[in-house]
């Protein structure tokens, strides 16, 4: 009696370790990731099906015994994951018991139009394309009633997501992050700017967006397009003209585009557009709520990617037949 309940023991004490073991090793040591997926609604016996039939090499009796000696068998969660190289049972285990879901990404670019956020938002192939049929003016109420117009009101950025997650969370993230940073600037702002609401500081940094790439001018020729609204000048700001041109600009801007009456057109309606003309990132808020003091009124490019900064009409013409004419 004695010897059988030493085997016994003993018999525990090796498959005991042996568990431990297995559990502790890599499932695969190398090979590209294992993509798998657990359904919704699935109890730990059928995920872990699911699981194999993906292609893991994992024995689902020993992944049940796993979850049971760890009280992790009601845990887990329905998604798609990757299993690496490397990875041993138990970090599986945890991997679906806390919802590390495989990791996929899609970057907004500064000063892309809403119409290009959508294009690249829709040709991603690892988000379930639930707005695809919406109009923009739907796809909006989904995320906010705040606003009838989505254009600015997304912060470009690079924004992660669980693989075959709605894209209309990658929607909410990005409009959730301009809403922080924007209520942030409009915050600190200067209490005597011109703008009666932080939306309309949204939409002067997409046109500072628009008009300048280079950093150290930002703050510069916000100050420009504050001064003219202060005394009532014209913006004229050719980049408000293209946005309101849409599919009819062509790469050019001619003297009849400049005198076409659109709502976004500087050129023939005083003040701030109705709406941004893009998505504008850090910078171009922060300049257009933190615009430096200055005496400019006008601005022309050099032609390097800089620009030319002016008080008066004279000097401004001056500098345009250097520049522009002068080419």
């Amino acid at each position: 009696m004695k010897k059988t309940l030493r085997r016994l023991v003993l018999l525990g004490i090796i498959l005991g370790a042996s568990f431990l073991f297995w559990s502790d090793n890599p499932i695969t040591s190398d090979g590209p990731p294992i993509e798998f997926t657990i359904q919704p609604g699935s109890g730990f016996k059928s995920s872990m099906r699911q699981i194999e039939a993906a292609g893991v090499p994992v024995n689902p009796l020993l992944m049940m015994a796993l979850a049971q000696f760890k009280g992790e068998t009601a845990r887990i969660k329905a998604g798609t994951y990757e299993l690496k190289p490397g990875t041993t049972p138990k970090r599986l285990l945890e991997q679906i018991v806390r919802g590390e879901f495989a990791q996929e990404a899609v970057t907004i670019i500064e000063g892309w139009t809403f119409r290009q956020m959508r294009q690249a938002i829709d040709a991603h192939p690892a988000l379930k394309h639930d707005t695809a049929n919406l109009s923009d003016t739907e796809l909006l109420a989904k995320i906010t009633t705040d606003y009838k117009q989505p254009e600015g009101l997304f912060y470009p950025d690079t924004y992660l997501f669980a693989k075959n997650s709605s894209d209309i969370l990658v929607y909410r993230q990005a409009y959730r992050a301009m809403m922080k940073r924007l209520d942030e600037q409009w915050a600190k702002r200067d209490q005597n700017l011109p703008y009666a609401s932080p939306y309309q500081a949204l939409i002067m940094a997409s046109i500072v967006e628009k008009e300048t790439g280079r950093r150290e001018e930002r703050t510069q020729i916000a100050g420009v397009f504050v001064n003219r609204l202060r005394v009532g000048m014209l913006l004229q700001t050719d980049p408000t003209v293209i946005y309101g041109m849409g599919d009819a600009y062509d790469g050019r801007i001619r003297k009849r585009d400049l005198q076409t009456d659109t709502p976004h057109n500087t050129y023939t309606r005083a003040g701030l557009p109705p709406t941004p003309i893009a998505l504008p990132g850090a910078e171009s808020l922060f300049a257009a709520l933190n615009p430096a003091p200055t005496e400019a009124l006008y601005f022309v490019s050099r032609g390097d990617g800089s620009s030319h900064f002016s008080q008066t009409l004279d000097e401004h013409n001056n500098a345009v037949n250097k520049y522009i004419r002068g080419r």
